[in-house]
């Protein structure tokens, strides 16, 4: 099958001068600098976008806070509720045109941003939805004496924090930016969302479907360009909390400038050096299976997914000419074929740092498949296995953030633990084995924000995500999120 044909809506939206989304408006930008938008597939400019100047985001900045102390928060709990079921509606109603947008931006298969990416954004958002009405303080009663008859209670209240800079990375910029978006606005907060530079089109027309959907102008702000954007809205004064997805070093530095601007708060959900450990037992079949569907998906580009496998020294070479051969049979082609099983990088700057990981793997270990460019239009690589040397190997300790994945043996339970804990890392990992006592053993000293046995990468969102060490402060969805987008207030009352 060949490319799908493109929607008319999807062709008119990429010709529009695209800009930021300010006070429920669309704006095509002040004259400046402008960032070109690549399709990965083919390299091609599809679109561009302009960089937001210092006075567009003061100027976003301050309608959000407007929006806070205004419209948003004379909108009922239930309201909130309903406008956000309205969005997901308004999601769905228009989630071929979305998929389209996403895939030409991020590379991202067609069949992915229909499937997992804009589907699974409008379960999410609907999820968050339900919280609107249910987020609550706790009644207590205070010991101090009474010395005239006098009684005491105390209650808290969750209070929303104001506004919230959210800076999303361009790996699944519309799933990424929901948990955003409806973490702050189901708890009472505004949002000024920063897409990545690579992949700004799609939260652009979600932002007009936000005002369709009943947002208030003001309650959801989109600003575009490069990190010098999301630096001014680190900074700027109005700001309450900044919500960062991305890696480890650019977190470590959005932290530090969060902390330095006003102590505002920050979440940092980061990257990591994932391991998946496939145990004595493992039906290697099945696993291979799972590390194709997960470590390989969205050509690797996935925060949480396992890069590092650690194999009992009875199965690898079973696991690796098994999962070796399943790669070299997978079709690789266009984002926009519904045929194509593996497709392009995300984008150009990101292949170079691919092409380096591979060239260090052909000098120094030894590569059961891949490790090459494609040599044609685009960001194409082949999805790649390659052999640790050893525990210290560079392969298992540096992200790659693609299609690498670097395979060790181990002979016991005490000195795998010792290798999947050896990373400054902790977002998720996994356990492959049938033997459930074995599992739930491990799983305790394990050093990392999710484990999951028999499976890697799913998220759900009533299970909290996020990671521990490197990778990340805070968590995202199930009721753990309310903690980071609400301040406590305590009252107490003598009568």
């Amino acid at each position: 099958m060949s490319d799908i044909q493109l929607l008319p809506a999807v062709v008119e939206f990429l010709a529009r001068p695209h800009g930021h989304f300010i006070e429920g408006q669309y704006q095509a930008g002040e004259a400046g600098p402008s960032v070109d938008i690549h399709d990965p597939s083919s390299g091609t400019v599809i679109s561009r976008v302009a960089e937001a100047s210092e006075v567009e985001v003061a100027r976003a900045v301050l309608s959000a806070r407007q929006a806070f102390k205004g419209s948003w928060a004379e909108v009922s709990p239930y309201q909130k509720g309903v406008v956000l079921n309205r969005l997901a509606d308004l999601i769905e109603a228009n989630a071929e045109e979305l998929a389209q947008l996403e895939t030409l931006c991020s590379g991202k298969s067609i069949n992915l941003s229909r499937g997992l990416e804009i589907a699974q954004s409008v379960v999410f958002l609907r999820y968050f939805a339900g919280w609107a009405t249910k987020i609550t303080g706790q009644t207590m009663t205070p010991s101090l004496p009474s010395f005239g008859g006098e009684r005491y209670t105390a209650f808290t209240l969750r209070e929303p924090v104001g506004v919230v800079a959210g800076i999303v990375p361009w790996n699944f910029s519309v799933m990424i930016g929901i948990w955003k978006i409806a973490s702050a606005l189901v708890t009472g907060c505004t949002i000024v969302i920063k897409p990545s530079e690579f992949t700004p089109l799609t939260l652009l027309r979600i932002a007009e479907l936000a005002v369709e959907a009943g947002v208030p102008a003001g309650v959801f702000n989109v600003v575009n360009g490069r990190g010098q954007a999301g630096q001014l809205l680190i900074e700027h004064p109005l700001v309450a909390k900044v919500a960062f997805t991305g890696s480890v070093p650019t977190g470590i530095a959005v932290g530090k400038a969060a902390m330095a601007a006003n102590l505002t708060r920050a979440t940092l959900e980061l990257g990591g050096k994932n391991p998946a450990a496939l145990l004595a037992d493992v039906d290697v079949d099945g696993a291979v299976a799972g590390i194709l569907q997960t470590a390989f998906v969205h050509q690797g580009q996935v925060c949480a997914s396992p890069e590092r496998v650690y194999v009992h020294r009875s199965k690898v070479q079973e696991f690796t000419r098994k999962l070796g051969e399943a790669l070299g049979q997978l079709k690789i082609g266009s984002a926009l074929d519904p045929d194509a099983q593996f497709g392009p990088l995300a984008n150009a700057a990101h292949l170079q740092k691919i092409l380096g990981f591979f060239e260090r793997a052909r000098a120094s270990n030894t590569v059961v498949c891949g490790a090459k460019a494609l040599d044609r239009p685009g960001y194409f690589v082949e999805p790649t296995v390659v052999l640790a040397n050893d525990p210290s190997d560079p392969l298992l300790h540096e992200e790659t953030f693609g299609p690498i994945v670097c395979v060790l043996p181990f002979d016991d339970e005490e000195q795998l633990l010792a290798l999947m804990n050896d990373s400054p890392y902790g977002l998720t990992a996994s356990l492959w084995t049938n033997d459930l006592s074995k599992a739930l053993r491990l799983i305790p000293q394990i050093e990392a924000g999710t484990v999951w046995v028999n499976m890697h990468t799913f998220l759900d969102p009533a299970v909290p995500f996020g990671g521990s060490k490197a990778s990340g402060v805070g968590r995202e969805f199930g009721s753990a999120f309310i903690e980071d987008y609400t301040e406590l207030k305590s009252v107490m009352i003598r009568y």
